[in-house]
């Protein structure tokens, strides 16, 4: 397999979309003489079938279980088995659909702008899941539920602190020491903070956009975002990072929850909470109406789950912090 591009997919249970995506990959001129890597972190449906299938026909194609599970340490597994003759690294998340030519595009981008890293944007839809995975992806596409995150905007090119992984220069990705395998959240932003300590430049190349399914169900969704609230506290507690205010405000959503258990000595402990449901609700059913979806109606209470998980999530790993173990992991997130 020749040098230049290593091409990664962390994986797991994502059979309803890996031919899709691995057909799209293999099309792409940009992965003429590419390795694709698909990371398997334990899928017990049939995505690792459908890799072994793509293999035996395209030796580019190759399947690597990853015993440690989540997406951070099945990466660095890929780059330091397949990635020492690479100089280019693009991350594929399985859960997401791509446009025809994203790689070609990315390596334009990177090409014409000197970027050690380039990030993407991602909206938010649903692959004919549930109800609530619909209501969910209003909410991720809204100010109310992304809080105004860049990679959630699409647009043009600009230099970010951080965005949705796509494409690493692997000197960049090796010099930073790649991604932190004791984070099984947020491991996107920490290594962000470290490239960007050693001078590392970092696009967003927004106008190239990926949609992304969020989970299906309101257990799901709380455990990944709880999981997100985790990362955050200890990126920013590892690298002394002051919150901006998108994230300071869903911070104090569970404490206005905990509020509530005062009701019975004053009415007015309900006020914090009340104030803050009612505008997700409100601002999910103008959504609703906006997209003239049913289903989006219920964004509010997508929302409102994802703040509070977020929320409790954060406080957790403040108040008792953990040095989370990858292998002890049994979940990746996208």
């Amino acid at each position: 397999m020749s040098d230049g591009l290593l091409i990664v997919i962390p994986c797991l249970n994502e059979e309803a979309h890996l031919p899709a995506l691995l057909t799209l990959l293999c099309a792409d001129p940009a992965a003429a003489d590419a390795r694709i890597v698909v990371v398997d972190g334990g899928s017990t449906d049939a995505s690792t079938d459908i890799v072994r299938r793509f293999g035996a026909n395209d030796p580019r194609v190759v399947l690597l279980p990853n015993p440690k599970r989540i997406q951070s340490a099945g990466v660095n597994l890929a780059v330091a088995r397949y990635g020492a003759d690479a100089q280019t690294m693009i991350r594929v998340d399985a859960h997401a659909t791509y446009p025809g030519d994203f790689l070609t595009r990315l390596i334009e981008a990177a090409k014409e702008t000197g970027a050690d890293t380039v990030t993407i944007s991602m909206r938010a839809t649903s692959d004919g899941g549930a109800c609530f995975q619909t209501a969910a992806a209003a909410a991720q596409n809204s100010a109310l539920g992304a809080g105004g995150s860049p990679h959630r905007k699409g647009g043009g090119r600009r230099w970010v602190d951080h965005g949705h992984h796509a494409l690493f220069t692997l000197s960049a990705y090796r010099g930073a020491g790649g991604y932190d395998e004791s984070f099984t959240h947020n491991e996107d932003a920490e290594l962000d903070a470290r490239i960007r300590a050693q001078g590392g430049k970092i696009l967003l190349a927004a106008d190239i956009l990926i949609d992304y399914f969020p989970r299906r169900t309101a257990t799901a969704l709380a455990r990944q975002y709880f999981g997100y609230g985790r990362g955050r506290a200890r990126t920013a507690a590892k690298h002394k990072q002051p919150l901006k205010p998108r994230q300071l405000a869903p911070l104090a959503v569970a404490p206005a929850i905990a509020l509530c258990a005062l009701a019975p000595v004053s009415l007015w402990a309900l006020a914090p909470m009340s104030a803050w449901l009612s505008l997700c609700l409100i601002y999910g059913a103008i959504l609703g109406a906006r997209e003239s979806q049913v289903c989006a109606v219920f964004a509010g209470i997508a929302a409102a789950i994802m703040h509070a998980a977020w929320s409790a999530g954060f406080l957790r790993e403040m108040l008792t912090p953990t040095r989370i173990s990858a292998s002890a992991s049994q979940t990746q997130n996208a």
